[in-house]
Order: C-alpha cells, then sequence, then structure tokens
C-alpha cells in the first residue's frame, strides 16, 4: 500500500482526508460537551435529534450537490465546501440555544454531502489502476477507524490544556488545512457533461445505481452493514454500562475491538480481492457481520460476559469492513468517468438511508424491548439485506458477455467504440443507454 504515497496528488489528498477526519471526530466529543451545558440532561436528546438531522441532510441533499457541482471545476468544489465547513464550525462555540446546534449541524452535514461524495469519486481518475484503487480504499478505512480511536483520545489530551470550545477551533484548522492540501495539487479534469436539465442530473446516478444488478445487491448488502453497525454505535454504551455493570473504560474496550476487527480487514481485504471476486467477498463478510449480532443474542439469553461481547464485536468489525470497503470497486466499475460522482453520491444517498432506518430502530429497540429482542430483529434485518443483494445481484464474472446491437446504426458511437461483431463487452440493460454501464453485473 505504502507505494501508492509516491503519487503526489493521492498522498495530499489522502492527508486532508485524514486531517479532516480528525478535525470531524473532535467536533463531535465537542458538540456533546456543548449539548450537555445547553441542554443538561436532555443532552441525550438533543445529540439524537443532531444525528438524525445530519443522516437526513445525507439522505436528500447528496444528489442535489452531485448535481450542481457539474458545473464547478473539480478543486474549486471541494476547496469551496472545505471552508464553509471550517466558517460554520467556528459558529458552533457560540451557540446559547438548542435550534442553533440544529441549525449549524445541518449546515456542516449540508457541505460534508457535498464534499464527500466528489471527494471518493476523484480518487478512481487519480489512481485509474485497479489494483492501487482497492489499496486506497483499505486505506480509506483504515483512516476512518483511526479517527474513531484517535480522535476521543486527542480530545481528552487537548481538554487537559484548554476549554472544550477550543475543539471547535481545533476542527476548522483541520477542514483549512484540508482545502490547502487540496489547493497544492491538480485534479483531473471532470469529463463533460452533455447538456441536461437539473432534474435529470439529480436524479441521474439513483437511477444508473437502482437499474444496475450489481448495484441493487450492493444496496441490500449497505442494509445489511448498518444493521451491525447501528446495534454497536448506538446500543454498545447501554450494553457495558447497564448489562454488564462497567465502566467507561471497558465502553472503549469494547468500541476498539470493533475498529480493530474492521483494520485487520482492511490491512488483508486486498489479497483476498486480488484472488475472490467482490460478490463472494463483501457477501460472505456480511453474512459473518449477521452471524455475530445473532451469537451475540444467544449469548445475552445465556448471560453474556465482557470477553463475549469483545469477540462478538471483534467478528461484526471484520464483517462491517469487509462488506462496505470493496464499494468503492463496484462504483467505479459501473459509472462512465463522467457519471462517476453522480454514482458515488447515488451510494452515499442510500446507503444513509439505510443508516437512517436502522439507528432509531436501534435505539427504540434496546429501550422498549431489551437487548435480546433488538439483536434478533436486527440480525435479521440484515440477513433480508443480505439474500436481496444476492437476488439482486446475479452471479458470474466479469467477462465480456457476446451481443448484438440491430438497432443502432453502423456509425453509432457506442458500435465505433466497441467494432467487434457480435459485441464483447461486458454488458448491463439499462434504459439511459441501451447498453449503460458497459460493464458485467
Amino acid at each position: 500500500m505504502l507505494h501508492l504515497f509516491h503519487n503526489r496528488t493521492y498522498r495530499h489528498l489522502f492527508a486532508a482526508q485524514v486531517i479532516a477526519l480528525l478535525g470531524t471526530g473532535l467536533a463531535t466529543v465537542a458538540l456533546g460537551l456543548a449539548a450537555y451545558d445547553i441542554a443538561g440532561d436532555r443532552a441525550g436528546s438533543v445529540l439524537g435529534t443532531a444525528l438524525a438531522i445530519k443522516m437526513i441532510s445525507y439522505v436528500t441533499l447528496a444528489p442535489i450537490a452531485a448535481a450542481l457541482a457539474d458545473r464547478v471545476p473539480r478543486r474549486m468544489w471541494l476547496v469551496m465546501l472545505d471552508l464553509i465547513r471550517a466558517a460554520v464550525v467556528l459558529g458552533l462555540p457560540f451557540v446559547s440555544s438548542v435550534w442553533q446546534i440544529y441549525g449549524l449541524v445541518f449546515l456542516l452535514q449540508a457541505a460534508s454531502a457535498g464534499f464527500t461524495p466528489a471527494f471518493q469519486a476523484t480518487i478512481p481518475d487519480i489512481l485509474p489502476d485497479e489494483e492501487d484503487y482497492t489499496r486506497a480504499l483499505s486505506l480509506s478505512r483504515l483512516a476512518y477507524d483511526l479517527e474513531s480511536l484517535a480522535s476521543p483520545a486527542l480530545a481528552a489530551l487537548l481538554l487537559t490544556v484548554v476549554s472544550a470550545p477550543s475543539l471547535f477551533f481545533g476542527t476548522a484548522l483541520g477542514f483549512a488545512l484540508s482545502a490547502l492540501l487540496v489547493i497544492s495539487v491538480r485534479l483531473p479534469a471532470a469529463r463533460p457533461q452533455p447538456p441536461r436539465g437539473f432534474y435529470d442530473r439529480t436524479t441521474r446516478g439513483l437511477r444508473i445505481y437502482l437499474r444496475t444488478p450489481r448495484l441493487r445487491g450492493l444496496l441490500g448488502l449497505s442494509l445489511a452493514a448498518a444493521a451491525v453497525s447501528s446495534m454497536v454505535f448506538v446500543n454498545t454504551v447501554v450494553m457495558v454500562r447497564g448489562s454488564l455493570g462497567l465502566g467507561e473504560g471497558e465502553v472503549a474496550l469494547v468500541l476498539g475491538a470493533f475498529g480493530a476487527g474492521s483494520m485487520l480487514t482492511a490491512l488483508f481485504l486486498p489479497a483476498l480481492l486480488d484472488q475472490l471476486q467482490d460478490r463472494k467477498v463483501m457477501q460472505s463478510f456480511a453474512a459473518l457481520g449477521c452471524a455475530s449480532l445473532c451469537a451475540t443474542a444467544v449469548w445475552s439469553v445465556a448471560g453474556l460476559t465482557l470477553s463475549g461481547l469483545l469477540l462478538c464485536w471483534f467478528l461484526a468489525g471484520i464483517g462491517y469492513s469487509g462488506t462496505l470497503t470493496p464499494a468503492g470497486r463496484l462504483l467505479r466499475r459501473s459509472a462512465h468517468p463522467e457519471d462517476r460522482a453522480a454514482v458515488f453520491a447515488a451510494q452515499f444517498t442510500l446507503s444513509h438511508a439505510c443508516w437512517l432506518l436502522c439507528y432509531p430502530l436501534a435505539g427504540l429497540g434496546m429501550t422498549y424491548f431489551g437487548q435480546e429482542v433488538i439483536l434478533v430483529v436486527l440480525a435479521l434485518i440484515g440477513i433480508v439485506g443480505l439474500l436481496a443483494g444476492s437476488r439482486a445481484w446475479p452471479l458470474g464474472s466479469a467477462a465480456p458477455l457476446p451481443h448484438a446491437h440491430p438497432d443502432l446504426p453502423d456509425d453509432h458511437p457506442h458500435l465505433l467504440a466497441h467494432p467487434s461483431r457480435p459485441h464483447t463487452h461486458p454488458v448491463v440493460i439499462d434504459d439511459l443507454h441501451p447498453h449503460y454501464p458497459p460493464l458485467a453485473p
């Protein structure tokens, strides 16, 4: 993986991602403290609502942002959104009421909904080789996992010398440094788009996504991953502090087990994907994630222990990372370069819709029905996603499929690009184009 850093553009963008993630982690800690200062015992409700706002903004605004991004140079778009996020975060230390928190969180996440898919869609253009891109996806997963471990520790260290509101200034600095790193490199220009209306540009990514078999399969697997991760992220503290009667240190240890499983998977996944098809790998890891929830439910009935929860969450982390890390490979294969940002935005929208379903279900189910019931319910949702994904993503290789174009004239651009008769490039049928995207399911 380290050879990727010989590419100056990728090196700067990866650094920008890591710095922005650390800043976001600091903001998460600072926001919790600010919510407690303003709302007291209602801080949990405030943070829960802020999380819902985050998910709703991701689900609704990412396609709109992708349509707008087509009209702005790629580097300018990323820098502008980084600076908007920095400006919004600088306002958070001065909030004095709950509605102000909600408003600034919405603006912050709206900018992130535009930034993240555009950033993700840029990496395949920088690393056109699929093996390099696969390793970049693993590095990205490692960055996310390390952020979840490093940010709380960094926040705790900073809080020994500065006040909580100062963490927001650290976040703003992170976004500003991210913008500077993006400015420092020349990004490949996005492919020119044919003239389209705003509605067509806004929905194009979703229409391509939902008409591509492998991406419909990815949506089912995203639901399975959301079911697993929502149980971990929402209910770990309740399980450790309430069910097991342990302290905050054990909460961090259990969450660390999930992160360790995820990071370990990210390290060995590129070698595994070199040997096996993405479909088999992703579905196997999704099954492991669902099995970890089932095992936790059975163990809960028998008497869950800390060591048991550590093992189950470690396996859940392996399943979660192995399910979602290869997603970028599917998106890259399933779109022409000019449509790549729209398809990445569609995945961003639909995957967060899965979390928008599972997060509140995990919290409410734990509160009203108990640990064992919600573990079984989320495991069943994960299994449904796995089965739906397996059905939507037909078994087969990415080898070219012989086919004909009796309806196209000889001078059609598609025939000129693939002159063999019968044509043998990979095929997916889609009504946006007779054979779009030009890859096998």
